[in-house]
């Protein structure tokens, strides 16, 4: 049977189209009787609205778009990673309060978003992760309420939910360096500029020089922030034969591949090789030994990002607002100290 549209509403209940919209959405006054055979005859054919014709027709449409970095322009999502999947689930679970729902997709480098949001009507957007600054131009031409989650784009247009990377990294690389490490290697994600792995780089350097330690460009080994990136990191970092003693990996799905590529290695941790890393995801608590890492309030950057974008609907004049959120050492077994 084909689908019920609002027109056979109309011809079964003796009304116009227009007057099952209005009880549909309860913008007019319209007399119980009127209410009543609508209502039947949409129990009759059991009519469902079209949520994104009615949005286009009203206000709003109770979808917020949001963009989720891949690992490579074409490829894959980033769910791979548990932090993407938690800052996702928080951001789904907080518009869902509000009822509202989430539309997911990423873009390639070269791609507009433009024709999406505009087609399905988009309340506001949340961005997590860096682009190309292409992208932030692009997206201003929507004119909706969009939100960033961990991008220091400095444009004036957006809100920014985020934490001090630079100071997140030091704090990790401090840790190691309290504990006795002077050969101390940097594991990362692709670093760009102005991006989080450049700012959580440039944590490490300053880590290093208040310490009276040289950085030295061969300790940093860049990849992917993903679990096959620290496995294969780790078999580089072995095959330079440097002198290294301690890691401070950037995120801690990079950590856990590190942990699985010294373990392949016949290396133990920490007692050949310390390493810390950078999120505090559930799985690091589980691993064995725990890892010591810098916990950020993952959870806390998609509630936030949530409220922050539904106050700039609500109020279109609303300001910039930024939220920079809280960091902690967490501290487990991965690190020793040595003399």
């Amino acid at each position: 049977m084909a689908r019920a549209k609002i027109k056979d509403v109309a011809e079964l209940a003796g009304v116009s189209s227009a007057t099952v919209s209005y009880v549909l959405n309860g913008k007019c006054s319209i007399s119980d009787e009127t209410k009543s055979r609508v209502l039947d005859a949409i129990e009759k054919l059991d009519y469902v609205p079209n949520l994104a014709a009615r949005g286009l027709s009203m206000r709003d449409s109770k979808l917020i778009g949001v963009v989720v970095p891949q690992t490579e322009p074409g490829d894959r999502l980033m769910f791979q990673n548990s932090f993407y999947s938690e800052v996702l689930g928080s951001i789904e679970y907080y518009a869902r309060q509000k009822d509202y729902h989430i539309l997911i997709s990423a873009t390639d480098a070269n791609e507009s978003y433009l024709t999406l949001a505009k087609q399905r009507n988009l309340d506001g957007i949340i961005v997590i992760g860096m682009y190309p600054d292409d992208f932030y131009h692009q997206m201003k031409k929507t004119q909706i309420p969009i939100v960033l989650i961990d991008s220091y784009c400095d444009d004036h247009y957006y809100h920014n939910v985020r934490i001090d990377d630079a100071y997140g990294s030091y704090l990790a690389t401090k840790h190691v360096l309290e504990n006795g490490h002077r050969e101390v290697a940097f594991f990362a994600g692709q670093i760009k500029e102005n991006g989080v792995m450049k700012k959580r780089l440039q944590g490490y350097r300053q880590a290093l020089d208040e310490y009276g330690v040289a950085y030295q460009e061969d300790h940093v080994f860049e990849g992917q922030i993903d679990y096959q990136s620290g496995v294969d990191l780790t078999k580089k970092l072995l095959d330079s034969k440097l002198p290294v003693t301690a890691v401070v990996a950037a995120a801690d799905i990079l950590a856990i591949g590190a942990m699985k590529g010294f373990y392949e290695a016949g290396k133990k941790i920490p007692e050949d090789y310390s390493i810390i890393g950078f999120d505090d995801l559930e799985i690091s608590q589980y691993m064995a030994p725990g890892l010591t890492t810098v916990k950020q309030q993952i959870s806390r950057k998609g509630q936030k990002a949530v409220e922050l974008l539904l106050k700039h609907i609500e109020n279109p004049d609303l300001s910039k607002q930024e939220e920079v959120l809280p960091l902690e050492l967490i501290k487990r077994e991965s690190v020793r100290k040595i003399d």
